[in-house]
């Protein structure tokens, strides 16, 4: 399909913040995109997890394969849609890159613990990898991807006003916003609205699949749960002698297969209506033009509950999320009192113990931890001495 001409342009980015001669076999945002896969917190998303720590299981949903499978919901909608699937793919494999080792309950300790030097929010923190934390390059810090992919990173969950929740906006975002304007008052482009809800896509319905063959709730008690119980019915009927592992992986293919229906069909009907002529018409239109339907919106939001209550909250994952925060709390207190224990390359960027600057390099640290290594690491240090 040709570009609508609402998508982003490759050769109308408004560029990088270090200029670079353009590539001459890939547009500006396939490179962002390979830069990004070639990154080392990248490759770490290997080892990081959605909710079951990375020991539990071999085939539960890390970071990386959530992100994997965010690219291909992402790249399948811009494809239907006439928008940029390499941006899109671009987005959804960068969006995860600031999480914490642990999960949300790992990010929730460290910014429990930060509080005191500005919090830590994780899409900041992707910023502040894409911008400052990788140093591969021999020009400048960071991957210096365009303006583009960075806006999307930065508010592909919409505008982002000076206060958000009563509380100042990271300042991983103020800092770089300061010499490169982001606009993060204005909606994103349109393949980062498509990230954004390829991500809600794909983490739902992948926590069901998760719970599920993690024993955390039964098949049946998703009777009521709208659309998902409805599709476990028909399934059922259909296929009266299915084993339950088949069962679930079809119910899943379905359902995923039914929200992404939805969103191009409502996403669609919001851009006929809008009758936008340019990717800055998108970000200055007052609503988001990617949105589910009214009802499925509603479906999501039970959907989420269900999960929230049997799954996020069942005592399996609040002991592994109790043993999270502790792990991270403790490594955060000892390298804060001591940065002295930090490895060579990192103690090099401390200013001293509990100020401030040093409490940030701990927290980039830690953030940067895969799972094993944040036990590895919590082990050294707390753990029995050897004989």
């Amino acid at each position: 399909m040709a570009p609508m001409p609402y998508a982003s342009q490759p050769e109308q980015s408004r560029g990088r913040l270090h200029p670079e001669p353009e590539s001459a076999t890939r547009s500006a945002f396939q490179r962002d995109r390979d830069r990004i896969i070639h990154s080392a917190a990248f490759r770490r998303l290997e080892y990081k997890t959605q909710v079951f720590v990375y020991h539990e299981g071999d085939y539960f949903r890390t970071r990386l394969t959530h992100s994997l499978e965010t690219a291909q919901i992402a790249r399948s909608v811009c494809r239907v849609l006439g928008l940029d699937e390499d941006l899109a793919e671009a987005l959804a494999l960068a969006h995860d890159l600031g999480h914490t080792p642990f999960g949300h309950a790992g990010e929730d300790a460290l910014d429990e613990a930060m509080r005191p030097y500005g919090g830590f929010d994780h899409n900041a923190q992707t910023l502040r990898i894409l911008t400052k934390l990788e140093q591969r390059y021999a020009g400048f810090d960071g991957l210096n991807l365009t303006w583009e992919t960075l806006e999307g990173v930065a508010k592909h969950n919409g505008p982002l006003l000076p206060t958000r929740d009563g509380k100042p906006l990271p300042g991983a975002l103020t800092e770089y916003v300061a010499r490169h304007d982001l606009e993060l008052d204005t909606h994103p482009g349109p393949e980062a609205q498509v990230a954004a809800l390829a991500d809600d896509i794909a983490y739902n319905n992948h926590d069901v699949d998760d719970g599920l063959r993690a024993g955390l709730f039964p098949v049946a008690d998703l009777r009521d749960v709208p659309l998902v119980g409805p599709i476990f019915a028909e399934i059922e009927r259909e296929h009266p002698r299915l084993d339950e592992s088949r069962l679930i992986h079809e119910a899943v293919r379905r359902m995923i297969g039914a929200m992404v229906e939805d969103l191009i069909a409502e996403s669609q009907r919001r851009l006929s209506r809008a009758q936008l002529t340019s990717v800055e018409a998108v970000r200055r239109h007052g609503s988001p033009v990617i949105a589910f339907s009214e009802a499925m919106s509603a479906h999501d939001r039970a959907l989420k509950a269900f999960l929230y209550e049997r799954m996020y909250r069942h005592y399996k994952v609040n002991r592994m999320a109790s043993r999270a925060r502790r792990v991270v709390r403790e490594l955060f207190a000892l390298f804060l009192d001591e940065p002295e224990c930090l490895p060579s390359e990192w103690q090099g960027r401390c200013q001293g113990r509990r100020e401030p600057a040093t409490a940030r390099v701990v927290a980039d640290y830690i953030a940067g931890m895969t799972d094993r290594y944040a036990f590895r690491e919590h082990h050294r240090l707390f753990g029995p001495p050897e004989s």
